[in-house]
């Protein structure tokens, strides 16, 4: 599998992804993150079917500037969806993204809200 990441990233991708693949009967909340926005999608267990999902892109969030906060907004969102569709356990999975500044405030923000992992 080719990774469009750097050669530190893609070794954290692929070690994140091993250890996911172990628990194939968990759902996985899959983070993406760029300059601007931050993404975050409920995966189910066979990962065929996106459950709920949540980004800074669209009319909730405006521009403030302060990326943390709407990475922790998107967070809460995330797991309010989640608890609807009756999962409270799952895997993070950050894509290779170190876990601090955005990819931490937004787990954290999960667990905050009943979501464990």
């Amino acid at each position: 599998m080719k990774y469009k990441h750097s050669d530190s990233s893609a070794r954290r991708v692929k070690k994140t992804r091993a250890k996911i693949t172990r628990r194939s009967d968990t759902y996985r909340i899959s983070v993406h993150r760029t300059a601007r926005h931050i993404y975050a999608q409920l995966i189910a267990p066979g990962g065929t079917k996106t459950v709920a999902a949540a980004a800074t892109v669209g009319k909730a969030f405006v521009k403030s500037g302060d990326k943390k906060a709407a990475a922790q907004k998107v967070g809460e969102m995330l797991a309010a969806k989640a608890q609807e569709c009756g999962v409270s356990k799952v895997a993070f999975d950050r894509s290779g993204f170190k876990y601090h500044g955005r990819i931490k405030s937004l787990a954290d923000a999960l667990r905050a809200n009943g979501i464990e992992f």
